[in-house]
């Protein structure tokens, strides 16, 4: 069971991800974190001593959701084509939010990568963690050589495909989009 600070700092850290998510990083104060997470502010400083602190709890926090669900994934789903089909599934179930924010992982990269070289370094975490897991599918369906391109040419069918839908407000694209790029990883499983 946690302890109460244990719940406290679990809440600053949720209430981070969630306004670093819909406001953006440099956007965010602590102010916000403070109101999001319903703490009294001297509270924030004594579990975090600046928002990169934040930020990088929150990177851990994503990682560790990550992991647990590409592991669940990996249990649930006994071949890579339906693991790969699963991941596409993300964009389609997360269209509001998608529509709404951009990407979780791709807009916060996006944002740092212009002015926080060190930050962005480290949130790229999330990227590598979905890109190693995309890798290895490729390789089960026996693209071996050309597991690292498919994996980065996937994630980059699918951030496209939430820019151009987020821009344009068009929930259709984004699920035309992903039925394509599951014709695509069927197609490349009939010719492996």
């Amino acid at each position: 069971m946690a302890t109460k600070s244990e719940l406290t700092r679990q809440r600053i850290v949720s209430a981070a991800n969630q306004l670093f998510y819909r406001k953006g990083f440099n956007r965010t104060s602590f102010s916000d974190v403070v109101q999001e997470a319903k703490v009294p502010r001297g509270n924030i400083y004594y579990y975090f001593k600046s928002k990169d602190e934040i930020l990088r709890a929150v990177v851990k926090q994503r990682l560790d959701v990550t992991a647990g669900m590409l592991a669940e994934w990996d249990r649930s789903f006994k071949n890579p084509v339906d693991r790969l089909e699963r991941f596409v599934r993300i964009m389609y179930d997360s269209t509001p939010a998608l529509l709404r924010s951009g990407c979780p992982m791709g807009s916060l990269l996006t944002e740092l990568a212009k002015d926080q070289p060190n930050l962005k370094t480290e949130v790229k975490a999330l990227f590598d963690i979905f890109q190693q897991w995309l890798q290895q599918q490729f390789r089960e369906l026996g693209y071996t050589d050309e597991a690292y391109e498919l994996s980065q040419q996937l994630l980059a069918r699918g951030q496209g495909l939430i820019i151009v839908a987020q821009v344009y407000q068009d929930p259709g694209f984004l699920e035309r989009g992903t039925k394509e790029i599951n014709r695509w990883i069927e197609e490349l499983a009939r010719y492996a």
